[in-house]
């Protein structure tokens, strides 16, 4: 390998490591706000510690009202997994993702290319979960409101193409452009055959919002650092250091081996 190949591998482990660095840091912002407001409503009087507590439950549910309809063809515990991939590949690639965050995409950047070739060969599943973490830091729906069209998407079998155009045009983390569906269903239109009525009506009337919400919830308990968490093969392979797109496809290739 040449040394300026080192070097451009070298760079991008660099970057990755560096937004990941990010990610955690604006988790421990959130939490320290958490832990600051419940302080605050401890001193404050009981009365309005009740109204306080009241209204936060209603907001808590706000986001999961409704009944909880899963994606077609989704899979998993509370068939929470988006799969791409056939069921018979001998390697799963488990990711949680969220759609405002900027890890996230630098992980798509750097190992879409080798997990489309391993899918699209039958070597490799991939489960997507999707998590509404930037909206709960930022603030704003954009995070649910593109997870609840990618659901849509999936509903149309179209989500893995859809999952790549939400990435690729991914707004800044502090703009919450995907809180508008007028922009997701445009989105759409990068992808052959999706922008229809029914794809339209799921994505306006937040069809899968209460899904997208118990999936989050399901990360929240699965206690993860934060976005983007990889498993392969229930492993979390992330944030090992060493990890590149070469390395994952010799581990999957490893696999199918034996």
């Amino acid at each position: 390998m040449s040394e300026k190949n080192r070097e451009g591998k070298r760079t991008a482990r660099e970057k990755l490591a560096v937004e990941r660095e990010k990610q955690r840091s604006a988790d421990k912002r959130r939490r320290t706000l958490i832990v600051g407001g419940a302080v605050v409503a401890v001193l404050g009087l009981a009365a309005v510690i009740g109204v306080v507590a009241a209204n936060a439950g209603k907001d808590d549910d706000s986001e999961a009202s409704g009944p909880v309809v899963a994606p077609s063809g989704a899979q998993g515990k509370d068939g929470l997994a988006i799969p791409v991939g056939k069921d018979s590949a001998k390697s799963t690639l488990t990711v949680w993702e969220d759609f405002r965050c900027p890890a996230c995409k630098s992980f798509e950047t750097a190992y879409r290319p080798v997990i489309h070739e391993l899918t699209n060969a039958g070597q490799l599943k991939a489960e997507y979960h999707l998590v509404t973490l930037i909206d709960g830091n930022m603030r704003g729906t954009g995070s649910r409101n593109a997870a609840n069209a990618a659901a849509c998407a999936q509903d149309a079998g179209k989500f893995p193409a859809y999952h790549d155009v939400l990435f690729d045009n991914q707004p800044p983390e502090a703009d919450d452009a995907y809180a508008d569906n007028g922009k997701l269903i445009e989105l759409a239109g990068q992808v052959d055959g999706l922008d229809t009525p029914a794809f339209r009506a799921c994505v306006e009337d937040g069809k899968h919002n209460s899904w997208v919400a118990k999936s989050h919830q399901a990360f929240d308990k699965a206690d993860f650092s934060g976005t983007p968490t990889v498993l392969f093969d229930g492993k979390n392979i992330y944030q090992d250091r060493t990890m590149t797109p070469a390395k994952l496809k010799q581990m999957v290739q490893e696999a199918n081996q034996r």
